[in-house]
């Protein structure tokens, strides 16, 4: 019996269900650190439920709510992201203190109103139900489809299909990006690494494939983009506070001109990194997609969910 067989999806599954409710108490206090990682765990519950035969209907509904669990963490932690960037520059020379508190007065409100809307949507009860309804599914796929399936092999084939798409779409994505640094495509490229290092999770886990070294890679490449994002969002909040700077206020005005100035250095540095790295994603892309690049077409629920 092979490594793969061995792992079973309901092991992968519940690995992964246990990781979206694990941080239940946090998540309703909206502590940053639960929200985060309640996030990451349904990015990662996404990149499993096409694997999972469910039926169409039950595999289009739950999708749909993992996905707005994704959504709405992600609108805080945007918000707790910046906060957090805020108080790191401001401990850097360079980055003018008035320019940063004046930014930080205008998140706050926001900031403020995720953490409640949050907390009132009951994650608690919301995220322990969704968990049960995504058991229920896969149970009703069971039973409507049978068990004429290879239950080992299967599901660990279909994983390297998806690999592969994973693959072929961050290639797809840096060729779009090219050399300039334009922030929309570049995001477009962190959301094709981190999507591809989550399917390489899950296969490195199944044991059919060793990918540690790759994921590592991919990890560090997201971080990067990542802070890249998250500077150029604190750009768009810093242009916005000085376009609403009453007259006559130049020393406010400076100070967000000084502080935009610096921000726009660190997202250069950043993108020259990411150029540096870009040919060895591109050959780690290449190497992860070419073992089973067309083995499977691609399913209408992978479609749905990439």
């Amino acid at each position: 019996m092979t490594a793969a067989s061995k792992y079973s999806l309901d092991q992968a599954l519940q690995k992964r269900l246990d990781a979206l409710i694990g941080e239940l108490s946090g998540l309703e206090e909206a502590t940053i650190e639960s929200i985060h990682k309640t996030r990451v765990s349904s990015r990662r519950l996404r990149e499993l439920l096409p694997l999972l035969e469910l039926l169409p209907d039950d595999e289009r509904k739950l999708a749909k709510r993992v996905r707005n669990v994704t959504r709405e963490l992600g609108i805080v932690r945007e918000l707790d992201v910046l906060a957090l960037l805020v108080d790191e520059l401001g401990r850097k020379p360079g980055h003018p203190e008035a320019a940063l508190t004046r930014i930080a007065a205008g998140m706050a409100a926001a900031r403020q109103a995720g953490r409640r809307r949050l907390i009132a949507t009951r994650p608690r009860s919301r995220l322990e139900r969704l968990a049960r309804e995504i058991e229920k599914a896969v149970a009703r796929g069971r039973v409507r489809r049978g068990r004429s399936r290879r239950p080992g092999a299967s599901w660990a084939w279909a994983a390297e299909a998806r690999l592969a798409r994973r693959a072929a779409r961050l290639q797809t994505a840096i060729d779009h990006a090219g050399a300039l640094y334009v922030p929309g495509p570049l995001h477009n490229v962190r959301i094709a690494i981190k999507k591809l290092r989550y399917a390489a999770e899950l296969l490195d886990e199944s044991g059919r494939r060793r990918l540690t070294a790759a994921i590592a890679t991919l990890k560090a490449a997201q971080e990067l983009l990542g802070r890249l994002h998250d500077l150029d969002v604190l750009l768009v909040w810093a242009r916005k506070t000085q376009a609403a700077l009453g007259a006559p206020d130049v020393a406010g005005w400076r100070a967000l001109g000084a502080l935009t100035a610096a921000v726009e250095d660190e997202c250069r540095s950043l993108h020259a990194h990411y150029m540096r790295d870009r040919v060895r994603l591109l050959a780690i892309a290449a190497a992860l997609g070419a073992a089973h690049r067309d083995a499977l077409p691609a399913s209408s629920g992978d479609r749905r969910a990439g």
